[in-house]
Formats: C-alpha cells, structure tokens, sequence
C-alpha cells in the first residue's frame, strides 16, 4: 500500500490528504482536518479533487463558528447539557428549590433529544403545555413559566459560550409570555391581629414565632425554615442567610417583638439538630407548617393569602412607614430595584412629605 500526504498549515488548522491504494487498485483520498483542543474530523474520497473540496468548506465553516458546533450538537442530548450546568452550578437549597425545579421538569420533557434536533417549536410546545396546566389546583401563571423559560436559556447560554455545544440558543426564537403584573396582598390592621391571634392559639407552638418572623424579616419560607443556630446572632440582634435564592448571603435585622420570640426560643432549643425549626418527626429535616398554617388562616378568615404574601407585608408595611425602595430591596434581598417598584404607591405619602419639605425649605413663604 502507497500513501502520501500533502500538509496545509493554516493558522491553528491543519489540513492534509492522505493517500492510499485499495484491495481493488484504485486510489482512495482521505482528507483530515486537525484543530487543537478537538478531535480530528476525517473524510474519504474517490477523487482528491472532492477531497480538496471537503478540506476547503470545512475550514470555512470552523473559521465562522459552524463546524465543532454542529459536531457537538449532534454528540450531546438536552439532558447532559442539564447535568453538566447543576454539577458546576453549585445550586443552594433555596436555589435548586427554583432553578433545578425548573431544569429537571426541562429534563423530564425533551431530555431524551439531542441539542442539534431542539428547535424553537419544539420549546414552544413546551411552554404552551407549561401554560395550560395546574401546579398546586392552580393554573401556572405566564411569571412561572418565564421563569422556566429563564433558567433553560441560562444553560443554553452556558453551552454556546462555554462549552461550544451549540452555535446559539434556540430560546433566543420563542415568543415569551407577558408576565403578569406583581402581586401586592397584604394583610390591613384587622386581618393581621385575626391572623395572629389565630397563629397563638394554633397546636402548633412554633407557627406563631415563624410566622411573626417572616413578617418582620421578609424572609423566604426555605430561608426561614433552613436556618441554623449558628446562623444567629441573638445577642447583637441579627441572623445570616448563608443560603438565598440569588445566591448572596444576606445581613437580617431581628429587632422587637421578633428577637423576644427568638431568644424565649431558644432557651428550649433542641440539642439534637442544628436547626432553629427542625420538624417534629425528623429533626434533621425543616419543619413543615403547611398543614397549622392553613388551619390559622381559616379560622381567621383570611382569603387569597398564602404564606409568601407574608413577605409581600413586610414589603409594604416598609413602604408605608417611609422606607426608601433601595431599603425595601436590601431587606428583601433584591440585587436590583425592579422588584420592588411594585410597592411603589404604598409610599406616595412619604412621597408627598419629602417635595413639601424640599419645597419648604427652598422656597419658603414665598
């Protein structure tokens, strides 16, 4: 057998043809393309002039980003591309309660597919379903399902500019839903004290002090329910939230009637768990207050309230009692202001006291 090669170095590209003779006589040309930091692509031919061919459109299409691309598509399946982001993402608990929700429903649906074969319409049938179904005997609101959409299209991104999986995200092409406008509902002076006193007299103990102190905190329910003695500081009156849904660990004041509570907690805390609120069959597991909660607040008769709307109050009874939106979004642990623009209006009287002021000062009698 004969073989000859013709070498083509090109920049980072390294072309060559071999060739060689086969069992029946006649010349085979097998052209190969090495790219460092890939595998060799490879082709043969019966004419070294397809041969050349081959090497010339398949350098153009690694010079403008097609070719590795595709290549990799076609080598990797949606659900992959999934595993691979949640083992480097490093997701909290309060995180993988949101994101990896979402993602492992995306896995659930089109896992099986590769990256090369998902379309636009393939994600849209997809969000559509999202859409028309129920979660918790309640349609899933269009907020949710961006939400959904917004997590897959960070791991897209993640493969297109990371990994070269992919030469650009099929999401950027579906139409998102509108998301609907933010829920403000809050509980007035008289639903509050019907909650509360409803709260005290629960068989639960612990209902009580959680829900006082998601009220005046804001904090998340996981939040709250994952937090750690260690994490508190009842001397200085402050806790730390290691673990929060954008990731940052956040400063929480605890001040008045919460840190009471907290510090008559703790005196019959118990020493086998860390946690401030660990459940009454597993103590290693958070407490689950689901079943108290809705029992409280039917017999306070408090309607189209849950307990995220707990911190909905703690929101607007900042904004009510003259607290910036930059304040409301530090308590809350917002990184931007957006947020909390819902809670705007609650504030229109401070509003209306500081350019009476400013006026005042400015012009005077005048």
């Amino acid at each position: 057998m004969k073989s000859r090669n013709y070498s083509y170095p090109i920049k980072a590209i390294m072309a060559r043809i071999k060739t060689r003779t086969a069992t029946d006589g006649t010349l085979r040309y097998t052209a190969e393309i090495r790219l460092k930091g890939y595998p060799a692509q490879t082709a043969t031919f019966k004419r070294k002039t397809d041969a050349n061919k081959w090497i010339q459109d398949t350098e153009s299409a690694i010079r403008e980003g097609r070719h590795f691309k595709t290549v990799e598509a076609k080598k990797h399946t949606v659900a992959e591309m999934i595993d691979r982001y949640l083992s480097g993402a490093k997701l909290t608990k309060v995180q993988d309660d949101h994101t990896g929700l979402h993602l492992r429903r995306w896995k659930e649906e089109i896992g099986y597919m590769l990256l090369a074969d998902v379309t636009a319409d393939t994600l849209t049938l997809v969000k559509e379903k999202l859409l028309n179904e129920e979660f918790r005997g309640k349609p899933r609101s269009p907020t949710t399902v961006l939400r959904y959409m917004a997590s897959l299209s960070t791991v897209f991104t993640t493969a297109v500019r990371d990994w070269a999986w992919l030469e650009d995200s099929p999401m950027k092409n579906i139409k998102k839903p509108k998301a609907a406008r933010g829920r403000v509902r809050f509980l007035d002076d008289d639903e509050r004290e019907r909650l509360l006193i409803a709260c005290k007299k629960s068989r639960n103990k612990l209902l009580y002090t959680c829900v006082i102190l998601a009220m005046s905190t804001g904090m998340r329910q996981a939040e709250l329910f994952n937090l750690k003695w260690s994490d508190v500081d009842l001397k200085d009156g402050f806790l730390i939230l290691h673990e929060t849904k954008n990731g940052d660990r956040r400063r929480v004041p605890l001040a008045g009637h919460c840190l009471e509570l907290l510090r008559e907690h703790a005196r019959v805390r118990r020493l086998d768990t860390p946690l401030l609120f660990p459940g009454i069959k597993n103590p290693l597991n958070p407490i689950d207050l689901q079943q108290p909660w809705e029992t409280a607040r039917k017999h306070a008769g408090i309607t189209d309230f849950t307990w995220h709307d707990l911190r909905h109050c703690t929101a607007s009874y900042l904004a009510m009692n003259g607290a910036s939106m930059a304040d409301i979004a530090a308590v809350l642990g917002h990184k931007t202001l957006q947020m909390v623009k819902r809670y705007a209006h609650l504030s229109d009287g401070h509003v209306s006291n500081v350019v009476a002021s400013m006026n005042a000062k400015i012009f005077g009698g005048v």
